[in-house]
């Protein structure tokens, strides 16, 4: 009943929310010698923060309408290049844009929309024809679509590759690390043509067993029986996937909450200041942050619950008994695709040599295909957003990509 009781709940509040908005409107209008100007201020502030406090399921949109290329700019629309009921292969399209190198972007499956990764999008566009997996919230897509758990999330990753053709390159961040590398893998051991021609992955789980973090070790100590039972739910009858069980995408937000709470109060404290202060662009970075982090999706359970197991718990593929469709899974089949990962030092979520270790398992690689770099002074976020992304993490991952060619 936990995803019954939190729709309830947003059901009954949301009235309040709706009544904070009009009275912001209204008191942006208030002029009078009656009122102190610094009240209405704080009262303005106080309902705009009370309006924002709710959560959204809905996929905010990318806003990437032009792009920098050479000495001129060109605009970009979003065309799917695929689809399929959980997925849509996202290609943001450069008007008059020369051949470019063409990159997969695997957006991670945990709780957020791939719009997480706007910037990411938005800074690779320059130098790279750009194709986004923009992964479909489970909670709208019907149950005669079927189940979707790692092999289907595998499968899209290859169907995805072949569809970009030989010589495209895949870049994955974060929990997608995994079946990215899987889906390589499986792809060299059918000497599949549309192999990419290399594989970034960044800040992804692929051996926990190295210094695990709190996120690891939460993971690791209770069996998947208390997962299953303790944060799985059905969803809404009034939703297209009803029904279907999930992991709420609330319950994921909450967790990640849990984890900094501190530095989610004050933020909200700063915004709180920010807006009184009538300080509209600090307010405004910190209210675009909150719209991005408040819009969750679920999780299929099926994915969650073996991802839970087989990485976190039973390190499958780090032990090379990962399978797929009953098929063992062999990094060292991987030879013609050339690998660069991404470490941030302040990881609290995946932490530094976890994603090294996909290194000692693609011992078919030569060491001149094999590169590795850890940014110093980042967090998990950090790696993939964010001025060192930018300047520090971006030029290299640019580089490899075009020496891969």
């Amino acid at each position: 009943m936990i995803y019954q009781l939190y729709q309830a709940h947003n059901d009954m509040v949301e009235p309040l929310r709706a009544m904070a908005r009009i009275a912001v409107g209204q008191l942006r209008h208030v002029k009078s010698d009656h009122f102190d100007e610094s009240v209405t201020q704080r009262l303005s502030a106080a309902f705009q923060i009370i309006s924002r406090l709710g959560l959204s399921h809905r996929r905010p949109a990318y806003g990437i309408d032009t792009v920098p290329l050479g000495n001129r700019t060109v605009a970009v629309v979003e065309e799917p290049a695929d689809a399929t009921p959980f997925c849509t292969l996202l290609h943001f399209r450069k008007a008059e844009a020369p051949p470019q190198s063409r990159v997969l972007l695997v957006a991670p499956l945990s709780g957020h929309f791939a719009t997480l990764l706007r910037d990411t999008v938005k800074t690779m566009l320059p130098d790279h024809d750009v194709y986004l997996t923009d992964w479909h919230n489970i909670r709208d897509v019907p149950m005669r679509h079927g189940r979707f758990g790692l092999d289907e999330y595998i499968e899209h990753l290859i169907r995805f590759l072949e569809k970009l053709g030989p010589g495209a390159h895949i870049v994955a961040i974060c929990q997608p690390a995994v079946p990215a590398l899987a889906a390589v893998a499986l792809m060299a051991q059918d000497g599949n043509p549309a192999q990419p021609a290399s594989m970034t992955l960044m800040a992804g789980p692929i051996d926990t067993r190295v210094s695990p973090t709190k996120v690891n070790e939460f993971a690791a100590k209770r069996p998947i029986q208390w997962f299953e039972q303790n944060l799985i739910g059905y969803v809404p009858f009034r939703f297209a996937g009803a029904f279907r069980r999930v992991y709420p995408g609330f319950l994921q937000l909450a967790g990640f909450m849990s984890m900094n709470l501190d530095r989610h109060l004050k933020s909200f404290s700063d915004l709180y200041q920010h807006l009184v202060k009538g300080e509209t662009e600090q307010a405004a970075a910190i209210e675009n942050f909150y719209e991005e982090y408040f819009a969750v999706m679920d999780l299929p359970a099926e994915f969650y619950l073996e991802t839970v197991r087989k990485i976190f718990q039973d390190h499958e593929l780090a032990l090379g008994t990962l399978t797929y469709r009953g098929r063992t899974i062999e990094p060292k089949a991987i030879r013609r695709t050339a690998l660069f990962t991404v470490e941030g030092e302040r990881d609290d979520i995946c932490a530094v040599g976890q994603t090294l270790a996909a290194h000692d398992l693609c011992t078919g690689l030569r060491p001149y295909m094999k590169q590795h770099h850890v940014q110093t002074g980042v967090g998990h976020y950090g790696v993939f957003a964010g001025k060192r992304w930018q300047s520090q993490i971006y030029p290299r991952l640019r580089d490899f990509i075009h020496a891969s060619e």
